[in-house]
């Protein structure tokens, strides 16, 4: 078994509101940062896992978005990977 360190981000899909990312650029504003256009809000999970290899790491990845970590209606997610040393 190898260890995999593995960052998954996972974001909101186009044409779903993002509250968080509305009231922060409007907290922003108020501080007096004028230059910001747009504010997204992101959830990143860094996971540390054990597979036999890259393809079973990435397939047991992409279940647990797919089972918990993100909703498939709303969210898009996108998963890293590289070897833990």
């Amino acid at each position: 078994m190898t260890l995999f360190r593995a960052e998954i981000k996972i974001k909101l899909k186009k044409g779903v509101a993002d509250p968080e990312g509305a009231n922060t650029k409007k907290a922003l504003e108020m501080l007096g940062f004028k230059g910001v256009s747009e504010v997204k809000s992101v959830k990143t999970f860094e996971l540390v896992i054990s597979a036999q290899d890259r393809l079973k790491a990435q397939d047991s990845l992409d279940q647990m978005c797919r089972r918990l970590l993100a909703n498939p209606v709303i969210h898009n997610y996108v998963i890293s990977i590289e070897k833990s040393v």
